[in-house]
Parts: C-alpha cells; structure tokens; sequence
C-alpha cells in the first residue's frame, strides 16, 4: 500500500514534468508538505533497500582515506520508524564496525556503533548525534536523517521561481545543534534535496550538503553521489552508491544485536 503511495507521489511529479505550463502552476505552497515529501523519497524509498557505498575523505591537505560499507535498511512504517545497519567492510581499521540504528519520529533516535577489536557495542548519545560518522564530514544524523519535527520551515518564496523550491529551516532547541539555520534547494520534480547549506548566527556558511548525480533505480530517483563540504578548511566528504536495490524482503529478523557481532552475510552481497 505504501509502495503504491510512493509510486503514485512519483508518477505524480513524472506527469507534472511533461505536463503543459499552465498545470505547473500547481505548485506546492506549504513549507511543511514540501519537507514532508524531500524525507518521503530521501529516506523512505520502498519498504526496504540495501546499497553498497564508498566514501572518500578528504582533508584540508588533500590527504584522502576511504571507507566502504553496507547498508540495510528498513521501514516499520512509511515516514514513521525504521530499522537501518551499516556494515564496514575496508579499509582493515574499521572492517567489522557496525553501525545500528533504530530511527523513532516521537523520540530521540537509539544509535549503537559495533567496535569489533573491543568486541563493545557503544550506544550513541543524542548529543552525539551531529558528529562525525567514522571520520567523515557526515554526520550520524545525515546517514539516518534529520527528524523534520526538529525545525521550523519557512517557504523562501521568492527564491523558489526556478526548478527548486528554496526552504529556510531553524531548529527549535539552537543547543541541541551547531547551525543556526539551513537553506534547501529541494527539486520541485523529484523532492529530492539537491543542496542543503548550513550557516551559523552570523550568516557565514559553515557546511553545505550537496547531490553530484542521480539514477532512476526501480522507479525511485536515487542519490548516487553526494557531497558534504566543510567550509571552515574546505575539506570534505563524497559518497558514492551501487548495487542499489529496493523492496528485498529484508527479514525483521535481522535488524537486532546479534547481527552486529554475526552479520547477515546473505544480505551483504
């Protein structure tokens, strides 16, 4: 039922981007209904996905490391809860680590990391949530998503004439984050979030999120390729996606602690 929601959102925009001009003036007003889509087809693709992923850090001096991954995941309800693991297979120093998160709209999110030469499941706090996910310039929270309850959306009408709707956020507790606000560019086609720019009290960019490339997977627009840019040093982190597939049959069964210490291998190809 709710794969059919989904197909329907997206057949939906297909039909608006061949549609004549004057049905493109139907275009979404409510700041909240377009931050509601941009997680719809962001986070909720299907009932389940796995993708094989690989990023490349890069740091002030142009050092680079990589670090390749699996990811599992899946939806309790569309929108609502979800299940999602993340399995570290290179380079050798984080080969084993897992990251497991059970992602609650209601309720802070629970967040373990898997640390296999202490063989020691590490909870995440909440205050942790906006640090670096294993040395990269993502974050935790930018691997499960942002919970849009957290910030208060504006339309930025004006700026939103193109192919993007251009939305302000600003989070309701400021102590819980490092950004004052954000501005982003969401595709009016796709609802994907093409750009997200953090800026800080001042207006000075701090970081910016941004999609290099996109792919049709299984009827899904699907981010292969992204960007996250640390403005203070201009380092920054790109991810890349494979073997993206949805709706697998992902067993329940898998999504528990025991998979972080003995991992679903039948899963991992």
């Amino acid at each position: 039922m709710f794969n059919q929601i989904k197909r329907y959102l997206l057949a939906f925009v297909a039909v608006n981007l061949i549609a004549p001009m004057h049905t493109m003036a139907q275009e979404l007003t409510n700041a909240d209904e377009i931050i509601m889509q941009a997680n719809l087809v962001s986070y909720y693709a299907g009932d389940d996905g796995s993708a094989q992923a690989r990023m490349i850090i890069v740091d002030a001096r142009g050092n680079k490391q990589m670090r390749q991954f699996t990811i599992l995941r899946k939806d309790i309800e569309d929108l609502g809860d979800q299940n999602m693991l993340v399995f570290f297979s290179r380079p050798t120093d984080v080969k084993g680590t897992v990251f497991h998160v059970t992602k609650k709209v209601k309720s802070e999110d629970d967040r373990w990391l898997y640390l296999p030469a202490l063989d020691l499941v590490k909870r995440i706090s909440a205050g942790d949530k906006r640090t670096s996910f294993v040395g990269s310039h993502f974050y935790y929270e930018d691997v499960s998503g942002r919970n849009p309850r957290e910030d208060n959306y504006t339309l930025l009408a004006e700026q939103s004439t193109g192919d993007f709707y251009v939305v302000k956020g600003e989070p309701k507790d400021p102590t819980t984050v490092e950004f004052a606000y954000m501005v982003a560019k969401i595709d009016k086609i796709t609802s994907l979030p093409m750009e997200v720019t953090y800026f800080d009290k001042n207006d000075n960019k701090i970081r910016k999120m941004e999609v290099l490339k996109t792919k049709d997977v299984q009827g899904f627009t699907t981010v292969i390729h992204s960007k996250i840019t640390q403005f203070s040093d201009n380092s920054y982190t790109e991810m890349q996606f494979r073997k993206v597939k949805y709706d697998a049959g992902l067993p329940d069964s898998i999504f528990a602690e025991r998979s972080l210490r003995n991992p679903p291998k039948a899963w991992l190809k």
